[in-house]
């Protein structure tokens, strides 16, 4: 009966060890899982700026893309204006 009792113990040892490792391993993949979830909220927090930094340039080159058109459409009025000018100069050069 005691020899019992004695191996009921270190059985009972045995397992309370067990149960502190199983704990220690639980709270270590606890840490690894914040970390992994931390890493991925970062990644896609850079994804989310990478492209609305896109986004932001698409939208800069779009406003240059009119702002050139525009330029260019002032351009070429201000050339008709003056094809208008030298052809008028012209015309009352011809007529004196």
């Amino acid at each position: 009966m005691l020899s019992r009792l004695q191996e009921l113990k270190k059985e009972e040892e045995t397992l309370l060890k067990i149960k502190a490792s199983l704990h220690d391993q639980l709270n270590r993949l606890k840490v690894e899982e914040l970390a992994l979830q931390s890493m991925i909220n970062c990644g896609a927090e850079e994804d989310q700026k990478s492209s609305s930094e896109a986004a932001e340039e698409g939208e800069m080159h779009m406003d240059n893309e009119a702002v050139i058109n525009q330029t260019e459409l002032q351009l070429s009025t201000m050339d008709y204006t003056q094809d208008q000018e030298e052809m008028e100069e012209e015309e009352e050069e011809s007529d004196s």
